[in-house]
């Protein structure tokens, strides 16, 4: 089994994307833990509107490939746009950042939202 932290972010519909995201997870990994979400301002191109941002620790028995592959289709079904800018606007986006107790994702560092998400839900 392996224990995962997935960082959550949205800013096109957050009050309607987050919960329905939440819905098809709980459907396919155990959900152990949700945190809080905090509004935060864009990082990159900041002529945006702000993100809600949280996390969300789960089980699985799926590998990291495989996790990561779930997690990009969750975010096709919320209609996440993939041809526009790496920073823009986006209905959802899911990242790992805890994989069995190591930080595998270089934003947890460098974004204090992130860090209090994944310290809430640890």
């Amino acid at each position: 089994m392996n224990t995962v932290i997935v960082g959550i972010g949205s800013n096109i519909n957050a009050e309607k994307n987050i919960p329905q995201m939440m819905e098809i997870l709980r459907t396919k990994v155990e959900v152990v833990k949700v945190s809080h979400m905090i509004r935060t301002k864009a990082v990159g191109i900041t002529d945006q509107p702000d993100y809600t941002n949280g996390a969300v620790k789960i089980n699985t028995e799926r590998d990291r490939k495989d996790l990561t592959k779930l997690l990009k289709s969750i975010e096709d079904q919320l209609g996440r746009d993939r041809t526009g800018p790496k920073f823009g606007p986006r209905t959802m986006d899911l990242d790992i950042v805890v994989w069995n107790g190591e930080i595998v994702d270089k934003d947890y560092y460098t974004r204090d939202f992130l860090q209090k998400s994944v310290e809430e839900v640890q």
